[in-house]
């Protein structure tokens, strides 16, 4: 897969999980990286999102996401495969290359700065 490609579907993915996601106060791990399989559950609240589901988790990639408020939620992304970590949050739906992974592959940890650094207001 070349790198447009890749990008379009990591940016794609943080969108879709930050569009239907609800969780709880505290970032949450939602694909480690592994294989392809279901990622965290998320359980319908009374904030963010109101339908619970369970999200599909592609090969390599990391993503992490929080409930920052009952307005906004954040995502990030990166896959173990590349070289930079994305993020994104519903503040204006932005998803964007928030920097170089800090390795010579995207870890776990890069995926979290990519939903850190997404913009909150």
């Amino acid at each position: 897969m070349n790198n447009i490609s890749m990008k379009n579907v990591i940016m794609g993915s943080v969108l879709a999980v930050a569009a239907v996601t609800s969780l709880s106060a505290n970032a949450v791990t939602v694909c480690a990286g592994g294989v392809a399989g279901t990622g965290a559950s998320f359980a319908a609240g009374t904030n963010f999102v109101k339908q619970g589901f369970t999200p599909k988790c592609s090969a390599n990639v990391f993503m992490d996401g929080e409930e920052f408020s009952a307005t906004v939620f954040r995502a990030g992304a990166a896959s173990a495969k590349g070289k930079y970590y994305f993020g994104g949050s519903t503040v204006g739906g932005a998803v964007g290359n928030m920097g170089a992974c800090a390795g010579t592959a995207c870890a776990q940890t890069d995926s979290a700065a990519g939903m850190n650094a997404a913009s909150t207001s």
